[in-house]
């Protein structure tokens, strides 16, 4: 579970985020040169990762912590199973 402060970084940075999403929008809809164009998409691209990290933190300091004072073996073998499945997710989409 995040935070109010957490989770009001992550609404505000999603926000500019949809901004560069509409920028990118109307760049396309002006003809803009492709190299710009992909640079904003890799912009996009960097602060969604930073996004997930943000997450990942948050799930790993709170949810899996949590699991592994407190949980049962099975609790915690499932949060670990969890976290290496993302992971694999990431490496392959990285």
């Amino acid at each position: 579970m995040m935070n109010p402060e957490q989770k009001q970084k992550l609404k505000n940075r999603l926000t500019r985020i949809q901004g560069q999403i509409n920028g990118i929008s109307r760049m396309i809809e002006d003809d803009r040169y492709c190299v710009d164009i992909l640079t904003q998409t890799r912009a996009i691209t960097a602060a969604l990762r930073a996004v997930e990290d943000q997450v990942m933190e948050n799930h790993l300091n709170t949810c899996v912590t949590d699991a592994i004072r407190g949980g049962s073996n099975q609790d915690r073998q499932e949060k670990i199973t969890e976290v290496l499945e993302v992971m694999k997710k990431f490496r392959k989409h990285g």
